[in-house]
């Protein structure tokens, strides 16, 4: 008999991805927790924080194979929210710690989208750092925390042209971007504001000016298409992101 869900929610994430090796499901894990595990930067002051919910993201294959393993590990379904949204998203609720799970299939769409197909067969419990700084810097109302988060990514991954479980992947990024003027103009905006928090944080702020230089340099560099460039010349003035809903639990009251 599996125990049930743990309060700690670094533990729990580590349990949860032991249980999902064991059954061969690439669960990748995101967010912050994802971030504390890959950047040491991330448990010690002053970025050290406290987690919350968990977020992961599958491959299509594993879609089953997830429905079955959470309720195992003493999660409940959201049912409701599987039936109706569960080809792009599962939602897991554990009611003893009050904690959601959010898993997102083949694409993780929140401000922005991002095809995470093809980047989910490494080992690890975690997505890559490349996409954790994605993840992280597409959200169009991006606060402290998340700000902290990158700080920690970017102080222990450097930024290098080509892929690496411990690099920020510069060539990645700039495709993502030059495929989305609406993505880049996001990443854009919270870089200037991650800029901003930098001089607030006793850190080695030079490493992570100088690896946010290197990885705009990319961007700025890396070609961009036609509807690149016709989106543009629109910028700010249609609105380029989305601000998604929270999910709530079936415990809230309505």
């Amino acid at each position: 008999m599996n125990q049930g869900p743990l309060e700690d929610p670094i533990e729990e994430a580590a349990r949860i991805g032991e249980a999902a090796a064991k059954k061969k499901l690439a669960l990748k894990l995101l967010g912050g927790a994802g971030i504390h595990i890959h950047s040491a930067s991330a448990r010690k002051p002053p970025l050290k924080r406290k987690y919350g919910d968990l977020d992961y993201v599958i491959t299509k294959r594993d879609r089953k194979g997830v429905l079955d393993l959470f309720p195992e590990l003493g999660y409940e379904a959201n049912e409701r929210f599987n039936l109706m949204q569960g080809d792009r998203r599962l939602y897991f609720f554990d009611p003893g710690n009050g904690r959601q799970v959010d898993v997102f299939i083949d694409v993780f769409r929140m401000s922005h989208v991002i095809d995470l197909r093809g980047r989910l067969d490494h080992d690890g419990p975690c997505a890559s750092p490349s996409d954790l700084l994605l993840s992280k810097l597409q959200i169009y109302e991006m606060n402290r925390k998340d700000l902290v988060d990158l700080v920690a990514l970017l102080l222990d991954h450097p930024v290098e042209a080509t892929w690496g479980e411990e690099v920020i992947d510069a060539g990645y990024i700039s495709r993502v971007a030059a495929d989305d003027w609406g993505l880049y103009r996001t990443l854009q905006v919270n870089t200037e504001k991650l800029r901003a928090t930098l001089g607030e944080l006793d850190v080695d702020q030079a490493l992570v000016r100088s690896r946010l230089d290197e990885l705009w340099r990319a961007v700025e560099a890396q070609p961009k298409p036609l509807k690149w460039k016709l989106r543009a010349q629109v910028g700010d003035r249609v609105q380029w992101y989305e601000l998604p809903e929270e999910v709530r639990s079936p415990y809230e009251p309505a």
